[in-house]
């Protein structure tokens, strides 16, 4: 039976919030610290005190298939089955009487291993020597564009083998991993998951269990913040639950501790890219080849998608010709999964480091080569084959325009200039950068149904994770519904409810993921309500004969009465020639470095000291079509770029020697605050999500990096030796990187250069 729910009033319930049924138990993983080895037992730390533990499950008590989560391309295990692949796999699950006790146990398990012979991968460098890869389909790896050796043919200038690395990120959800496992009568299990994929964690735990998919029910009410990390990442934890509570007949659930989580996660893919690339003189390029090794951990999860999502953002400039050799390696390292913009993240700023470098290299201003670099219609259909659109629709190049003159560029740079003249300790930077995405449709359904009492209620696949997709669809189910024309339609928000998702209830919900679950759960709503629209206008002309004006709550009432079907079901499948379109934007960001001692009222920036950096605006233009709701959509946008400011100036993700990751929450991982987002904040919506802006914050990168330029080039005036224009700044751009890029020595630099003048 389904659990009753305390009254909230006004707050959220998410999967912890539940009241936990009677008799409940706890549990937590136990987790290998190894990256390749044998397990031969497990044990607890000699004279522990085991309070509350009831029952340590692994592999061997598992009654179906021993999964914890599958995609399209393959599955992996729910706990390792004698070896361990990678630090942080799941080995165990500890249940207890409560959660601190299920915690505490977990910490006290020693694991016996036995590592003889065995050599783990550990970097992308071993498994390309090693020939360890994932196979990518060939429907999901992008066409090579143009002749690359014809293009550098017609170069006046080629940069060869140059080198960029990407590391990881961390989800970072408010939430974390959680689920509730209940046993129900005839063998049933309901489990209450955190999760962006109820559908595939329902097929999952069915499989585990062993059991028909009717005898499995997940529920998902509402995630606390995804971001691609409750995807597959979350069904391990659903089905260990549910695997518990069937083997112990009583409820089971889990919190994941912050630390565990981060563990568990795998996050952002790393990359290593190698590349070659021709240009001319005025900094067109006219030929790119990448060699890109993507690390995609032990487990197959999504990776094999990363070529074809990563080369949408890459494609963003006019290359003249592209060519590319991309391999996803299997390591010992815990499985990478998608993470808002998957793929597209590291694209656009593979993208911007090498404008970046063919601009150094030309001592040309970076803006020019950006512009000159962008693409024509003509060369956007050659990139952009199937999505390209009319020439109309390609908006960019007005974006670009726009921008520079909404956010004053021009006018900006010339004030930069002047002040970095006549500050030696505080330099300024700024950034103009375009994207372009491409947005791929899914199928997903729908179901609208209309109460007695004239109240609605709302069914859809897609899961409200924080991106305002509940308040979407009640706005598209109140206006399509209005055009039935009656009595108190201007009411109808208030009588639309839109319930979890039940996937016993709405099937083939598929994955919240991608940006486009909100547009397409809308379109399969219209459609619903199309139906009923249909259904009931013909029998209020009826009524209307009979009875003049009606109200709604009349009109529903009667319809009831007379037996008319108000529910609809739908499942939206996107046409070809909708399936794939593409989204415009651009950023300008700018810098300015500072030292910390200027100002005690946090007006400090960044710094040629100390690499501080504080972000002083931001303006963004970004093209999403006609907006279902702009607030919410502003929301996103700016939500979205903050989350690519902690990749690419502070998200440090750290792992040991064996690919155990050693970041502890906030204390050690740090991510955007209050401090950190811009000062100034400007974001227009043309036209009128959360991916795409994203990959605009590889700005932030850029405008460092012009900072850090301008320090360089004063400390090469007061005779230093380092290259002023030419030099790699990591990801993240973390304090000790900017401030060792800017000059360890540039105090002791400076008195030199004074005193010998």
């Amino acid at each position: 039976m389904l659990l009753t729910h305390h009254k909230f009033v006004g707050e959220a319930v998410y999967v912890d919030d539940i009241p936990s049924p009677s008799n409940c138990l706890h549990g937590a993983f136990i987790y290998s610290t190894e990256p390749l080895a044998w397990v031969k037992d497990i044990e607890f730390k000699p004279g522990s005190s085991l309070d509350g533990v009831i029952k340590l499950i692994s592999s061997k008590d598992i009654p179906g298939e021993n999964i914890g989560a599958q995609t399209m391309f393959g599955s992996e295990p729910l706990y390792a089955d004698e070896l361990t692949e990678c630090a942080g796999q799941r080995i165990a699950l500890v249940v207890a009487d409560t959660q601190r006790n299920a915690d505490m146990a977990a910490n006290l398990a020693v694991i016996d291993y036995d590592k003889e012979n065995l050599d783990p991968i550990l970097s992308v460098e071993e498994a390309f020597e090693r020939c360890s890869f994932f196979e990518v389909p060939s429907s999901l790896y992008p066409e090579q564009v143009g002749d690359f050796y014809k293009g550098m043919a017609e170069a006046d200038h080629q940069i060869h083998s140059a080198e960029i690395k990407l590391g990881s990120q961390y989800y970072f959800y408010m939430e974390t991993q959680a689920a509730l496992a209940v046993p129900d009568e005839d063998n049933c299990m309901i489990v209450y998951s955190s999760s962006q994929c109820p559908e595939l964690a329902h097929r999952t735990i069915a499989k585990c269990l062993g059991v028909p998919g009717h005898n499995v029910r997940v529920i998902t009410r509402r995630v606390g913040g995804g971001f691609g990390g409750k995807a597959l990442k979350a069904m391990p934890v659903s089905t260990a639950c549910a695997l518990a509570a069937y083997k112990l007949q009583r409820p089971v659930r889990m919190y994941v501790n912050r630390q565990t989580d981060m563990i568990m996660a795998g996050g952002r893919h790393p990359m290593k890219i190698t590349y070659s690339v021709g240009f001319k003189g005025n900094g067109k390029i006219t030929a790119l080849r990448l060699d890109i090794l993507i690390d995609a951990g032990i487990s197959v999860d999504v990776s094999p998608s990363l070529p074809k999502q990563m080369f949408g953002s890459l494609r963003k400039y006019d290359w003249g010709a592209l060519a590319f050799d991309i391999k996803v390696c299997k390591t010992n390292r815990p499985s990478r999964s998608s993470m808002r913009a998957p793929g597209e993240v590291q694209g656009s700023f593979i993208a911007e480091a090498i404008i970046e470098n063919v601009a150094s290299i030309l001592s040309l201003d970076v803006d020019s080569v950006r512009s000159i670099n962008l693409h024509k219609y003509e060369s956007l259909e050659l990139f952009f084959k199937n999505s390209a659109g009319e020439p109309l629709e390609y908006t960019l190049p007005s974006i670009w325009n726009k921008l520079g003159t909404s956010s004053s560029f021009y006018h900006r740079v010339e004030i930069l200039k002047q002040f970095n003249r006549c500050n030696k300790w505080r330099k300024r930077g700024i950034s103009r950068v375009p994207i372009v995405h491409e947005v791929t449709l899914k199928a997903t359904p729908g179901k609208v149904s209309i109460l007695y009492d004239g109240s609605i209620v709302v069914e859809v696949g897609g899961i409200e994770l924080g991106q305002g997709l509940w308040t979407k669809v009640k706005q598209m189910t109140a206006y399509a519904l209005s055009l039935i024309q009656c009595g108190g339609i201007d009411e109808l928000l208030e009588k639309v409810r839109v319930i979890q998702t039940d996937t016993l209830s709405l099937i083939q919900g598929g994955s919240t993921s991608g940006s486009t679950t909100s547009e397409s759960s809308c379109e399969a709503v219209r459609r619903c309500c199309d139906i009923l629209v249909e259904r009931l206008t013909a029998f209020k002309e009826r009524l209307v004969e009979q009875m003049g004006s009606i109200k709604w709550e009349t009109l529903i009432l009667q319809a009831y009465n007379s037996s008319v079907n108000l529910s609809a079901i739908s499942l939206y499948v996107p046409d070809i020639s909708s399936l794939s379109y593409l989204n415009y934007g651009a950023a300008v960001k700018s810098q300015k470095l500072i030292p910390n001692n200027e100002d005690v009222t946090l007006q400090v920036e960044i710094d040629v000291l100390t690499g501080q950096t504080t972000i002083l605006q931001t303006d963004i233009i970004y093209d999403c079509g006609q907006s279902l709701n702009p607030a919410v959509d502003l929301g996103q946008i700016e939500g979205a770029f903050v989350q690519g400011i902690g990749f690419f100036m502070l998200e440090e993700y750290p792992t040991n020697s064996k690919g155990l990751v050693t970041a502890e929450g906030t204390w050690t991982y740090k991510i955007p605050t209050v401090d950190t987002i811009p000062k100034q904040f400007n974001v227009e919506i043309l036209n009128t999500s959360g991916e795409p802006p994203l990959t605009l914050a590889v700005s932030v990168h850029c405008a460092i990096r012009a900072a850090i330029k301008e320090a360089r080039e004063q400390l090469h005036s007061w005779g230093g030796d380092e290259s002023s224009s030419t030099f790699k700044l990591e990801v993240p751009a973390i304090m000790p990187v900017v401030k060792e890029l800017c000059g360890l020595d540039s105090v002791q630099r400076f008195l030199q250069w004074t005193t010998g003048s």
